[in-house]
């Protein structure tokens, strides 16, 4: 009976330090950080990817931690060709905030692309399991699975052209 109040009080503590250790800053601490990812937006619908990226890379120098510029960048290195910048970008912003939606659906596609289907149709079931088969991340993903891998790019080196000798 004398340990019941100190065992409440530390009970309580850890509760708050477990809560405190789980907030998310949904806001960008520098104002800034909103235009340069609207401005990269803007950029990439554009079809300007280097920009755009630069852009988003700016605004991550501004607020490091901030999960929709790692999204942002994930989204511009895919649209560029670059599914393994991609998903490296996906998991930035994924351990910080694992349930993010955009970035499941983003790096599921992104490993779609690259060819990696069984991964990609483990983010799908993930996906599925947090917004549903009816939301617009899932049927994205689905149809990207769908479709197959991209095809890949052939390198001069690897394509060797059969020597021809013809006499004059």
């Amino acid at each position: 009976m004398r340990y019941y109040p100190a065992a409440i009080a530390l009970s309580m503590l850890a509760a708050v330090t477990a809560s405190v250790g789980q907030a998310r800053d949904v806001e960008p601490a520098d104002p800034r950080v909103n235009t340069l990812l609207a401005s990269g937006e803007a950029q990439l619908s554009a079809g300007e990817k280097n920009a755009a990226i630069g852009s988003f890379e700016s605004a991550l120098a501004l607020d490091p931690g901030h999960v929709a510029t790692f999204v942002a960048l994930g989204n511009a290195e895919r649209s560029n060709g670059m599914p393994g910048k991609a998903i490296h970008y996906y998991r930035e912003a994924l351990s910080r905030d694992p349930n993010n939606v955009s970035a499941i659906s983003g790096e599921g596609e992104a490993l779609a692309d690259k060819g990696a289907l069984d991964r990609a149709k483990g983010n799908l079931a993930r996906l599925e399991g947090l917004c549903g088969k009816t939301c617009d991340a899932s049927k994205a993903l689905a149809a990207t699975i769908a479709r197959g891998p991209m095809p890949r790019v052939v390198s001069a080196e690897s394509v060797k052209p059969e020597p021809k000798v013809e006499s004059n």
